[in-house]
């Protein structure tokens, strides 16, 4: 199993900005246009990428830090996007990330030239679940409104029949390459092309539907897969599904976020549940069959007699599924003793029968009696 930690070379306590930096730094020594297409760099180049597109997502890293690699693989880890990479797609994580950064030609001696296409930005929308969603898992249909390529000019942004031309500033580079000596030896400075914004070409003749900018709005319907055992803290990444890029560019991701409701019947602690059940003297001493509320339909239990305030029961695997594994929480039934404030004359005559035949209760553990621990229970 990979340590994409080690593979980085960050501590696991890394934070995004550190993770960052060391990418970038391996992915310039490894990158397939410093090596004259060594395999053993190219490899290497796509297992750094690999580590860095896995911890720079709180998500995914998350997913990796309880389960390894086995849970981004599993069902959860395919709503997160994860899945074996290959070269190009390396390669334009590295230039999503970089390839606008000023100097970059220079970084890279001059090896790689041309215009870089500009991403699309991304998109985010919530999706409103509620526990018993999270605990079978869900499908749901998300609407929203995003720039596609114009099927007019095919997304490039120029009128039919005509093509963007060369930037004759730059020459089609994109960039401008400025070199100054000095006593030192010489500088050269690389900054995008003013005239093409760094894109390489210039559109004489604009689209007369895009005018220009090669996108048009559309109304999408997409559906999305929601594995069991989310919390709010979560979201899933639907790569390519965001704002297409301006004149060809690559379309950006759609991250959706997921807003849990809570649910009254339970507290929730990761995902284990806990149900307050509520029962009177006379239940908890001669023992019932109760019936409780799991987020698989209800189940009965049966309460012993002599039943104390503050016991907690388990009904193993009946809480909410581990994200990205097969097994479950429990359900924590922790049972309360409910006083009537308010007592018939029948009522007040039959308890005090009874206290004339209880006499003193048995002291408890540390000195407390029954008694005080059902005050302290109900909250007396």
């Amino acid at each position: 199993m990979s340590d994409y930690y080690a593979i980085l070379d960050v501590p696991r306590e890394a934070d995004e900005a550190a993770i960052k930096r060391a990418y970038r730094k391996l992915a310039m020594q490894y990158h397939p246009d410093r090596n004259n297409g060594d395999q053993g760099a190219e490899a290497r180049f796509k297992e750094i990428t690999e580590a860095y597109e896995v911890l720079r997502e709180p998500e995914k890293r998350r997913i990796y830090d309880r389960f390894g690699e086995a849970g981004l693989k599993g069902r959860a880890g395919q709503a997160q996007g994860f899945h074996p990479f290959d070269l190009s797609e390396a390669l334009n994580i590295f230039m999503r990330d970089f390839g606008g950064f000023a100097g970059f030609e220079e970084l890279f001696g001059g090896g790689r030239r041309g215009s870089v296409e500009p991403r699309g930005n991304d998109l985010r929308a919530t999706v409103a679940l509620v526990l018993d969603e999270v605990a079978t898992g869900a499908k749901k249909t998300l609407k929203y409104k995003v720039l596609v390529a114009c099927e007019t000019c095919g997304g490039s942004g120029a009128k039919p029949g005509t093509r963007p031309a060369p930037c004759r500033t730059c020459g089609g580079a994109g960039q401008i390459r400025r070199a100054q000596r000095s006593v030192f030896g010489q500088f050269v400075s690389v900054a995008p092309c003013p005239t093409c914004g760094g894109e390489g070409r210039v559109i004489t003749a604009p689209c007369e539907i895009c005018r220009g900018d090669g996108r048009t709005k559309l109304d999408r319907t997409v559906t999305v897969d929601v594995p069991a055992g989310v919390s709010s803290e979560n979201y899933i990444t639907m790569r390519g599904q965001g704002h297409a890029g301006p004149r060809g560019g690559p379309a950006g991701d759609l991250l959706v976020m997921l807003d849990v409701e809570e649910d009254s019947r339970f507290l929730r602690h990761d995902d284990d549940l806990v149900y307050d059940l509520q029962l009177t003297f006379s239940q908890a001493a001669l023992g019932i069959e109760a019936v409780v509320p799991t987020p698989y339909g209800e189940e009965r239990i049966k309460i012993p007699s002599g039943t104390q305030p503050g016991t907690v029961l388990r009904l193993k695997g009946r809480g909410l599924p581990h994200l990205g594994s097969a097994s479950k929480g429990d359900l924590h039934v922790r049972i309360g003793i409910w006083t009537p404030e308010r007592l018939t004359p029948q009522m007040e005559q039959l308890f005090r029968e009874l206290a004339g035949l209880e006499g003193e209760p048995p002291a408890a553990r540390g000195g407390r009696s029954f008694w005080d621990r059902m005050k302290e229970a109900l909250g007396a």
